[in-house]
């Protein structure tokens, strides 16, 4: 299968690393013209470079500004108007005791991970509306299913993602434009690997640490490591392609058979 978006434009939000960073490359190797986000000016410039580099790509550009605000909501769409493809990626999780996270807490985490994502769909969906072609793509991940106890906050954000998503491919039914959400098992990122850290320790070289941790803290995996950015990507792309125009409305899973169900 050749997916070709020659003549598409996307926005990935939170891609100057990690997950984000691979889809961007992803979608600029597949021919798509690919803005990069993230909050400083150094930072995104340096992901342009890296993922013309690792695209061989040129049409990739950069959109600062922090989503979880109005205000850089609105300069990033200022920046870019228009795009055929809308990957919210933006995220922030962190462990931490159930009773200790405060309403501070829980509201920054929502803004971060859901009204993010909830503002530019509002901005773009219109206009994919009206041209009769779009993608929406929404990043969850397992533990909006399958809740951590120890980040009750960053599970709830990704639920509400689902029904984010949900809602808005009825909004967006029957005209050419679909909305997804994508259910992410546990990814081998540099946030990761510190979180990892903080829930296993220092001591352990990296390979043995990551094999704790997915048998203490993710034995439902039945990858049993850790998901690599770019097979991540791969769905991503698949999913933003012709090729999946009648797929809407869903939670698609790339967990590594983490959430324990037949179904997507």
């Amino acid at each position: 299968m050749q997916i070709d978006l020659s003549g598409r434009s996307a926005l990935v939000t939170g891609s100057t690393q990690g997950i984000g960073q691979a889809i961007a490359t992803g979608l600029a190797r597949a021919g798509a013209r690919v803005v990069v986000n993230g909050r400083g000016e150094e930072r995104v410039a340096e992901a342009v470079r890296t993922v013309r580099a690792d695209s061989g790509s040129d049409d990739v550009s950069g959109a600062t500004g922090d989503l979880a605000t109005e205000q850089g909501a609105a300069a990033v769409v200022e920046a870019v108007p228009s795009v055929d493809i809308l990957v919210n990626n933006l995220g922030i999780f962190g462990a931490a005791p159930a009773l200790e996270i405060d309403d501070a807490e829980w509201r920054r985490y929502f803004e971060v991970n859901v009204l993010s994502a909830v503002r530019l769909i509002r901005a773009y969906l219109p206009g994919m509306k009206e041209r009769g072609w779009g993608r929406v793509l929404n990043l969850a991940s397992d533990s909006a299913v399958v809740i951590p106890a120890e980040m009750i906050h960053y599970g709830m954000t990704k639920t509400s993602l689902l029904a984010v998503s949900r809602g808005f491919a009825k909004d967006a039914a029957g005209t050419g434009v679909t909305v997804n959400s994508v259910i992410a098992g546990p990814t081998h990122t540099g946030g990761v690997e510190d979180f990892v850290r903080e829930l296993v320790g220092e001591e352990l070289p990296w390979d043995e640490a990551q094999r704790e941790f997915m048998v203490k803290y993710r034995p439902q995996s039945l990858l049993q490591r850790l998901i690599e950015p770019e097979e991540i990507a791969h769905l991503v792309v698949y999913l933003a392609s012709p090729y999946a125009s009648a797929t809407t409305g869903g939670a698609v899973r790339v967990d590594g058979g983490y959430v324990d169900s037949i179904l997507p």
